[in-house]
């Protein structure tokens, strides 16, 4: 097939982003003719297989659903924007699309702006709907949510990545025909188990080829030093827990530091955001934070790590972050709600019976959460041996990109 893959963002860092330059690979790597769209400056940075990569002239607007900062952009909340900027945003979109057609598909990410560029393109086109969009912009606000539902009216599919965001596309737009359910997708080669010796030297290697950044003045950057600050954090056996994402209130890091202040364990907290001075300031010596990290870092520090907490309060699509950890064999303990609740039934199918319980706890209850940290990383090296393999059991058969990519697929073919 010939794909045109349009994202309106970049391809690093946030879900949706690493979600479209994944998604490019495996369909280019299976013999698909893909072209991304997307904001990216350094498309070739990333590996996608061999898809190609366009950058639309937005004229230097971007909307988005989180205030972060990109250079050389006016960024302004979609809601924020006026109707008359984003039908100009939307028109410069799909006319960078309509110069590749004919295609076989689009495929456009969220709901909005993604339905209307499709729609704006008058090529066969399909949604994914990514849950960002739908909470923090759509929701509440009828004419965005009349405007997506005008938008998928007219697509062959929309996909949802959970039951959650099926139910909240239609909180917020209404009936929607033609919707399908497929997981986000996890790269289990990628990320996968790997021996502590050879995971430390990796990460230490990759750390050291990080982009100077000196005073930490790039908050998309990962922070100076980390390859000594790593080395010395993570020497020892101490029990250590992950967290990577983004670091605002919505995302439940202070729930996971608050139930850490009690327990003999570390942390290393990976990411950025407005929130991460207050994080910092209340985490003490016991955290290490890192900045953002790539996936070229992640996968060995999950290897490292003894757990990886999804501790988020705000509804989450999926879980990827809960998935990835999963896959390299780093037992995920998410907070029990929205998509996040399915990542948790998929791992307690998987779990032994005896520790089934050590997938998930109550939203915001750090008490839950230190109870079970606290028995996760005191486990015999038999049990932690078991869960490891479980999780990483559960994300090949439920999360990988193979099977994923080929599924979005099946109801546009032809």
């Amino acid at each position: 097939m010939r794909i045109l893959l349009w994202h309106g963002y970049l391809l690093g860092g946030t879900g949706s982003n690493v979600y479209t330059r994944m998604l490019a690979r495996e369909w280019a790597r299976t013999g698909h003719d893909v072209t991304v769209f997307c904001q990216d400056a350094d498309p070739g940075a990333y590996d996608l297989g061999g898809a190609a990569a366009v950058r639309p002239d937005v004229g230097g607007l971007l909307p988005v659903f989180v205030l972060d900062r990109y250079e050389g952009y006016d960024v302004k909340l979609v809601q924020d924007c006026t109707r008359a900027e984003l039908d100009a945003w939307v028109e410069a979109n799909a006319c960078a699309l309509r110069a590749h057609l004919p295609a076989d598909l689009v495929f456009c990410n969220h709901v909005l702006l993604g339905g209307p560029v499709g729609a704006a393109t008058g090529a066969r086109f399909a949604v994914k709907a990514h849950g960002s969009e739908l909470e923090y912009a759509m929701r509440g606000n009828a004419a965005l949510s009349a405007w997506g539902r005008k938008s998928l009216a007219r697509a062959s599919a929309t996909f949802v990545g959970s039951a959650h965001i099926r139910a909240v596309l239609e909180e917020v737009c209404g009936p929607v025909p033609r919707v399908h359910e497929v997981p986000p997708g996890v790269d289990v080669d990628e990320w996968r188990p790997r021996p502590r010796g050879e995971a430390l030297a990796a990460l230490l290697a990759e750390a050291r080829r990080d982009p100077p950044n000196p005073g930490n003045v790039e908050e998309r950057l990962p922070d100076e030093g980390n390859a000594a600050r790593l080395e010395a954090f993570l020497a020892g056996d101490r029990p250590t827990v992950v967290y990577f994402g983004k670091l605002i209130r919505n995302k439940g890091v202070h729930v996971l530091l608050e139930a850490l202040a009690r327990l003999d364990a570390r942390a290393v907290i990976v990411g950025f955001g407005d929130y991460r001075d207050a994080l910092e300031a209340a985490a003490g010596e016991q955290a290490l934070f890192t900045g953002p990290l790539e996936h070229r870092h992640l996968v060995h520090l999950l290897a490292l790590a003894d757990a990886c907490v999804v501790p988020s309060i705000f509804p989450e699509a999926f879980g990827m972050v809960a998935a990835e950890a999963a896959a390299a064999g780093c037992p995920p303990l998410v907070a029990r709600h929205s998509g996040l609740a399915e990542i948790a039934s998929g791992l307690e199918a998987a779990y032994p019976a005896r520790l089934r319980d050590l997938a998930a706890f109550a939203t915001g209850d750090a008490v839950e959460l230190r109870r079970k940290l606290e028995r996760l990383l005191s486990l015999a090296p038999d049990d932690r041996a078991a869960l490891a393999a479980a999780a990483r059991q559960a994300a090949v058969q439920r999360w990988s990109w193979t099977g994923v990519a080929g599924r979005l697929l099946a109801p546009v073919a032809g």
